[in-house]
């Protein structure tokens, strides 16, 4: 989870709308591919694999990338959070 509890984490249709960068692979049966080194996983994700939302794009890291990356992904959340 990366938004504070009551916040929504969606955007709209409109906000991503001709975003060359979207990951549609949350809204569309298919493997879900890891943002960082391209493994994949069935439709849903298994809960040791983090869901990140960058500028309105949806991201998924496998379990392997999301450790190794722990504290660049805990860095961007809002102060809320702590």
């Amino acid at each position: 989870m990366t938004s504070p509890p009551g916040a929504s984490d969606r955007a709209g249709a409109s906000d991503r709308a001709g975003d060359g960068d979207r990951d549609d692979s949350s809204s569309e049966p298919g493997p879900v591919t890891c943002a960082r080194c391209g493994a994949q996983t069935a439709q849903p994700p298994p809960v040791t694999w983090t869901c990140s939302v960058e500028h309105g794009v949806r991201r998924y890291y496998c379990e392997a990338c999301a450790r190794d990356n722990l504290r660049a992904i805990e860095g961007r959340l809002d102060s809320e959070w702590w």
